[in-house]
């Protein structure tokens, strides 16, 4: 049985990724430069939020399909050390913030499949602030790659063959293989 929170993501020895969801000027900038603030359009100034599961970013951009500002997914390897290092700093969404320092946001949110059904477990969500958002953009981000067509293959899938299981999902390529990221006991 998953544990009530738990961190799951796709990651390998060094790297694990999370997710966002950008409008086409932003993503295709980022993927040429490999690098998220590459376009003007992308903002310093905002929080800006990672999630680490698939399922919940299908959900929260609608297989990209849900809004013009969602409608490209960008996958961001990040080494293992610089997402524990904004764990180290986050904060519960609803907690107490010092006023004047720049939070890491942690949010709790219903996980989701990826067929948009709500799960039992919950899935974290990482804000990042404007005050650290530079550093982790110029230094945390080791990879950007543009899943948005991997998140609309799935959806055509899956109207067109709802039958298939995960497991078909996977060996499809289209659900990458997520489990536990195991955080250090101090953050």
């Amino acid at each position: 049985m998953v544990p009530f929170r738990q961190v799951r993501a796709a990651y390998d020895d060094d790297t694990i990724t999370v997710y966002q969801a950008y409008n086409a000027d932003i993503a295709t900038a980022a993927v040429e430069k490999q690098r998220l603030n590459a376009s003007p359009a992308f903002k310093l100034t905002r929080m800006t939020w990672v999630k680490p599961s698939w399922g919940w970013m299908l959900y929260r951009s609608g297989y990209s399909y849900t809004d013009r500002d969602q409608e490209r997914i960008l996958a961001l390897k990040m080494m293992h050390q610089a997402f524990v290092a904004l764990l180290g700093k986050g904060v519960l969404s609803h907690g107490i913030v010092e006023r004047g320092r720049p939070e890491v946001r942690i949010q709790w949110d219903p996980e989701r499949d990826v067929r948009l059904g709500r799960l039992h477990y919950r899935s974290i969500q990482i804000g990042i602030p404007a005050g650290i958002c530079q550093d982790w953009v110029e230094k945390g981000i080791v990879e950007i790659e543009d899943v948005t067509e991997r998140a609309r293959g799935l959806k055509r899938v899956l109207v067109e063959q709802s039958d298939l299981t995960d497991e078909d999902l996977k060996d499809m390529g289209l659900i990458p293989c997520e489990r536990e990221f195991a955080v250090p006991k101090d953050n």
